[in-house]
């Protein structure tokens, strides 16, 4: 069964960076995607950023420019850098692994962004 732990989330003041990790149990050429979402309180969980196995990386547009996505398939961890951080970036931060008709999520870890 494949597991996801995400860590690195943290109290961070407005202007700084967070680098989030997320750690798979098993190979992550496995996954076809794997993607970091956020849920705010109040609101629905939304994509931050996604980096398929092949293609380019996409990004929600209000991170563009300043979250950066990468995968390591030595270390089979997913990171997200997060530069330039906003109040508006508070949320649980969730690390997503897709397959062929199978979807995996990690426990999500808190980035609150406040001065």
């Amino acid at each position: 069964q494949m597991q996801l732990v995400e860590s690195g989330g943290g109290l961070v003041q407005p202007g700084g960076s967070l680098r989030l990790s997320c750690a798979a149990s098993g190979s992550m050429f496995s996954f076809n995607a794997m993607g970091w979402y956020r849920q705010a309180p109040g609101n629905e969980r939304e994509l931050v950023a996604l980096k398929p196995r092949t293609g380019s990386s996409q990004y929600a547009d209000s991170v563009k420019g300043r979250f950066t996505i990468s995968r390591d398939y030595v270390k089979n961890t997913m990171e997200l850098q997060m530069n330039s951080l906003r109040p508006e970036d508070t949320a649980v931060y969730f690390c997503n692994g897709e397959m062929v008709g199978r979807s995996y999520w990690g426990q999500g870890t808190q980035v609150t962004v406040s001065s």
